[in-house]
């Protein structure tokens, strides 16, 4: 049995992913946490940063393929490894952006690509995609920050790791619009466009899914009730299996044609029951400006 003077395990984020991504954004973000956030540290160091059991406190570490030394399968191995030792609580991020994003954000800053010195921008992003690729696959939490401003970045990292001393499963549920695209860090994904249409109602169409005259006329759906029950009964036995796993994050993402009115409704209904199952939940609506 613990005693109130166990102590807990030492919290550990590897932060990586592609080069203009957000890596150094999603570090300051950290050490506003507590953190004591590492950037390019060589792998070879790893062990001594993080020993089990000494009395430093939670640790964010920054890798990509500008450190030392930098091998996605020996960071990969080395990360497992830290993952199984007693008094370790281990997480990799990887920060995800679409290539011509990236290639704009290069161009706008006028950086050069580490891996593109002496070439185009884009070919440096190709070959890095290809050499980190096992991390992606290796990762706890994906996130994507193509389509997110500085401003709305700082809030997912804010909403999705401002309890990181916490243990457990934290939960994100996110609207969007699929005309916008699926969200790339989305682990569950499901489609409400077969719902009632409150965009075809010209007193509706100007609000949002958050208002009450809103969620009224989904609820009228005949097929709504059913569904949310369903989705219920589907993602409640799921959540423990998760976190048995040692999945410290869960996404779940709800679209609609437009993501303002049908995604936001039911992704309110679906976190105000996952926090009243006791469940850590945060949510954001990608795709709805002003709410």
């Amino acid at each position: 049995m613990m005693t109130n003077d166990a102590k807990k395990a030492r919290k550990v984020i590897f932060v990586t992913g592609m080069s203009g991504a957000g890596k150094s954004t999603a570090l300051k973000v950290f050490e506003d946490y507590g953190f004591e956030a590492v950037d390019n540290l060589p792998v070879s160091l790893l062990a001594n940063l993080v020993l089990p059991g000494d009395d430093g406190g939670p640790v964010a570490i920054g890798i990509d393929v500008r450190t030392r030394g930098f091998s996605a399968g020996r960071l990969t191995r080395e990360i497992d490894r830290l993952r199984r030792a007693p008094g370790l609580d281990v997480t990799l991020l990887f920060l995800e952006c679409g290539d011509n994003e990236l290639e704009n954000r290069f161009k706008t800053t006028r950086r050069r690509h580490p891996l593109a010195h002496d070439r185009k921008v884009m070919d440096g992003i190709e070959q890095e995609r290809d050499l980190i690729r096992p991390l992606k696959k290796a990762a706890n939490m994906v996130v994507d920050t193509t389509e997110r401003s500085m401003a709305e970045f700082r809030q997912l990292m804010d909403t999705q790791f401002s309890d990181a001393h916490d243990v457990g499963l934290a939960l994100f549920v996110t609207s969007f619009s699929y005309a916008r695209g699926v969200p790339r860090e989305a682990d569950l994904v499901f489609d409400v466009r077969f719902l009632k249409n409150p965009h075809y109602e010209a007193d509706l169409q100007p609000l949002s899914g958050r208002d009450a005259a809103v969620g009224a006329f989904i609820e009228t759906d005949p097929d709504f009730t059913a569904f949310l029950t369903n989705l219920k009964s589907l993602i409640g036995p799921l959540l423990p299996r998760y976190a048995d796993e040692g999945k410290s994050y869960l996404t779940i993402a709800i679209g609609c044609t437009g993501g303002r009115h049908r995604s936001v409704f039911v992704t309110e209904q679906l976190a105000q029951w996952l926090r009243e199952q006791g469940e850590t939940v945060h949510t954001l609506h990608r795709d709805v400006e002003g709410i």
